[in-house]
């Protein structure tokens, strides 16, 4: 055997059993990873204020990761109890639910069977009694699983920090290792930084804006419940298409069935608000960036949840992205905007 082929053989073996272990040792942490680097591009804008006026990438990037444990740490604090009482008392109020009663009350002519109403009753007694089971469920593994979650926060305040002070030499690091002319990287780090923007800033922080509206009437009108419900609706808010109004019309809805006619209205008041909102605040987010067509937002995101979990409402959207980001570089053309429409 050729020498030289044998040592080509030996060098690719070899890089790609490291290749291998250093997945095996990062996937534990590899999404804490790209948490803490999603957390510096959300920051950096801020970061890089600071350091006009410090003077020190150090300190700028240890008071940006302080100030956001804090924060955190306090949220946590205070609105963990909360959560897990009101979680309780959700699934409780759930198990106690005359749902058959509360279909006639909504659809008295469609229901007028006995038999279908209790069919139907029952089918949503399971959905409503499963979804709360899961809301639990996932509250006690937060619970249970503190250790690995205070594991995950400092690496991803780890790579936080270090992502922001060394942005730019992280940034170099990466343009020298990719294998493509310096016009195709340039091209390739512009469509990403764009895309970026307007994932995170046009449809998580404004989705997580829009949901927090909503959760302002909740609170404002006393509904039962509303820490967790206002934690739905900004999920739901960051979902494409959906909304809080996936959360604001079914609360609405039962209170009008309890009687509470006036609080209804408010909530729907705030829907409304929540949902136009969209509109004021979408520009000021995304003006001249490029914006993912709703449809591969969505199913990167329902995909990125299944795949990834919570973290996926980020992730998702942003591999879809990267993807047809990438063939479009690599075609050397642009596609219709059908996809990615150019702002």
């Amino acid at each position: 055997m050729d020498e030289n082929y044998f040592k080509k053989i030996t060098t690719a073996i070899i890089f790609i059993a490291l290749l291998v272990l250093s997945y095996l040792l990062l996937k534990p942490i590899l999404l804490s990873i790209i948490g803490g680097l999603i957390l510096a591009f959300i920051f950096y804008p801020i970061f890089n204020k600071l350091f006009k006026w410090t003077k020190s990438r150090g300190f700028s990037a240890a008071f940006i990761c302080t100030i956001l444990l804090v924060v955190i740490i306090a949220l946590l604090w205070f609105l963990a109890p909360l959560l897990v009482d009101e979680s309780i008392k959700l699934y409780r109020a759930s198990q106690q639910m005359d749902l058959v009663a509360t279909i006639k009350n909504v659809f008295p002519s469609l229901f007028s069977s006995e038999e279908s109403s209790e069919q139907i009753g029952s089918i949503l007694q399971s959905f409503i009694t499963k979804l709360t089971n899961s809301l639990m469920n996932y509250l006690s593994n937060l619970i249970l699983n503190f250790p690995t979650i205070l594991t995950d926060i400092l690496v991803i305040f780890f790579v936080f920090f270090y992502a922001l002070r060394d942005k730019d030499k992280i940034t170099k690091y990466v343009w020298d290792l990719l294998p493509f002319s310096e016009e195709v990287i340039k091209k390739l780090f512009n469509s990403t930084k764009e895309i970026t923007s307007s994932v995170l800033f046009g449809q998580i922080v404004l989705g997580a804006i829009q949901g927090a509206i909503l959760g302002i009437g909740l609170f404002v009108f006393s509904v039962p419940n509303a820490l967790v419900l206002t934690l739905l609706a900004v999920v739901v808010g960051i979902l494409p298409i959906l909304g809080p109004a996936l959360v604001g019309i079914p609360v609405a809805i039962f209170l009008i069935i309890g009687g509470n006619t006036f609080s209804a209205i408010g909530i729907l008041v705030f829907t409304v608000l929540s949902t136009i909102s969209d509109n004021f605040l979408r520009p000021f987010f995304v003006a001249k960036r490029a914006k993912l067509h709703s449809a591969i937002a969505l199913i990167g995101t329902i995909g990125g949840i299944l795949l990834f979990g919570i973290v996926g409402l980020v992730i998702g959207p942003l591999v879809l992205a990267y993807m047809i980001t990438l063939i479009e570089i690599y075609k050397h053309k642009s596609v219709s905007g059908i996809l990615i429409q150019k702002a």
